[in-house]
């Protein structure tokens, strides 16, 4: 059965959690998209599943709307957030793998 990923991740806990700026508040939890690996051009975002969810602050911090700076910290945990969702979907049989 597909899902729409993005309606889905509402409610959702946070996945990013990024120290001291994750305000852990599901009813701001959207789909938010990783931009990394040139996976998407300008203007366009990355397939679903190629983003995590994330609480309204974590996302501002992922799209540069905050003032968290540390590029590489945030390309840490944005790392473990995805593996934390990819297992959450095998976990849940959310997304299958047709061969």
């Amino acid at each position: 059965m597909p899902h729409d990923l993005r309606q889905f991740a509402r409610g959702k806990p946070c996945m990013v959690r990024i120290p001291h700026v994750c305000n852990h508040n599901t009813e701001t939890t959207v789909l938010a998209h990783i931009r990394r690996a040139n996976v998407a051009g300008m203007g366009q975002k990355p397939p679903d599943t190629c983003a995590v969810w994330a609480c309204s602050a974590c996302h501002d911090a992922m799209d540069w709307r905050s003032n968290y700076y540390d590029e590489r910290d945030l390309d840490r945990l944005l790392l473990e957030a995805l593996c934390r969702q990819l297992a959450w979907y095998d976990k849940n049989e959310v997304l299958t793998v047709c061969l």
